[in-house]
């Protein structure tokens, strides 16, 4: 498999202000999805924890956000989106807490 370059990677971790709910579960995965109308957007997946369990694993976040985009000016782009604001608007009632991790290629520098 070909090593991807010249890429942005932006992934979010939401946790869920009510973690056993399946209604608010449903909301925020159905938010992600109209998210991912964004043109800038490459490539998304909706994820969840995979149930592997060893140390070095986080499993305490309810749903993940991963995006690639072209380069960080499409990401930039994405952030002031209506479509991504919006989403913002409609969803952020339902989680406590958001980690994003983003990265670009580590050969660049």
């Amino acid at each position: 498999m070909a090593e991807q370059k010249e890429i942005f990677i932006h992934h979010v971790f939401f946790w869920l202000t009510n973690p056993a709910s399946e209604e608010d579960r449903a909301k925020l995965i159905e938010g992600l999805k109209k998210l991912s109308t964004v043109k800038t957007i490459q490539q998304f997946h909706i994820g969840q924890p995979a149930g592997t369990n060893r140390d070095v694993i986080e499993t305490s976040y309810s749903i993940s956000w991963f995006v690639i985009f072209n380069n960080a000016k499409d990401q930039d782009s994405y952030q002031v989106d209506p479509i991504h604001l919006k989403f913002v608007d409609e969803c952020s009632h339902l989680w406590k807490k958001v980690l994003v991790y983003d990265s670009t290629d580590a050969q660049k520098m």
